[in-house]
């Protein structure tokens, strides 16, 4: 299990990676806010835990954007700051849990056991997305075309992954360019049909049956030729 901690104080940081790990988690950490919401929107983890007061962007700002980007990774929020107030604010920003300092460490481990068993209940139904023989697995990151696997890019699997979330819809760039990009579409650029071109490339090319195709002037269909 994959875990990112995003937590500024060095003794407090070095102390839960250490004891993370030794309980068999993986764990990436940073130490500021803005470098911690750059991994957590390209990586792909099980969990994230943060401090809420970051150098750089506070872990409500952050847990506010991952949520805005689709990303519903369980957030585990660490506080000195324990008022009922800072909790709800929290909560509606998007965080699972929140632990307030301090903390014993197994208070700790068993919250990650409370949060991790139910996402995955809750994930269970929606974790593996079908069309024709193209699969692709959320919790694992694993696309395959007829049992064979395909390797993609963090970029190029979100973009498969919203097209498999809106099949038979004809989606426009502008569209893919906010939910995939998280900007404002310009039509000064091709950002958007170079990555469905790789994208064709990487799970149409070779196979009779296409699935992505465009529709012109509108943008682009998954579909059953």
């Amino acid at each position: 299990m994959k875990i990112l901690l995003i937590e500024d104080e060095v003794k407090t940081a070095h102390y839960l990676k250490k004891g993370l790990e030794e309980n068999g988690f993986e764990v990436e950490s940073a130490m500021d806010g803005k470098i911690g919401l750059h991994l957590a929107l390209e990586n792909s983890y099980q969990l994230v835990i943060m401090d809420i007061i970051l150098p750089g962007m506070d872990g409500r700002e952050i847990c506010k954007t991952l949520r805005k980007a689709s990303i519903d990774t369980p957030i585990l929020m660490l506080t000195a700051l324990g008022s009922t107030k800072e909790i709800v604010v929290g909560f509606d920003v998007g965080a699972d849990d929140y632990l307030v300092k301090p903390f014993e460490f197994q208070e700790l481990l068993a919250r990650i056991k409370a949060l991790t068993k139910r996402h995955s209940k809750i994930k269970a139904q929606d974790n593996i997305l079908k069309i024709a023989g193209l699969s692709l697995d959320v919790e694992r990151k694993q696309v395959k075309r007829d049992g064979k696997q395909i390797e993609l890019t963090v970029k190029e699997f979100a973009l498969l992954e919203y097209f498999l979330r809106h099949p038979g819809k004809v989606i426009s760039r502008a569209e893919l360019a906010k939910n995939i990009w998280k900007v404002d579409f310009d039509t000064g650029t091709n950002m958007v049909e170079v990555y469905v071109s790789y994208l064709r490339n990487k799970i149409d090319k070779g196979y009779d049956l296409k699935l992505i195709h465009t529709q012109f002037g509108m943008g682009y269909i998954l579909k059953l030729a």
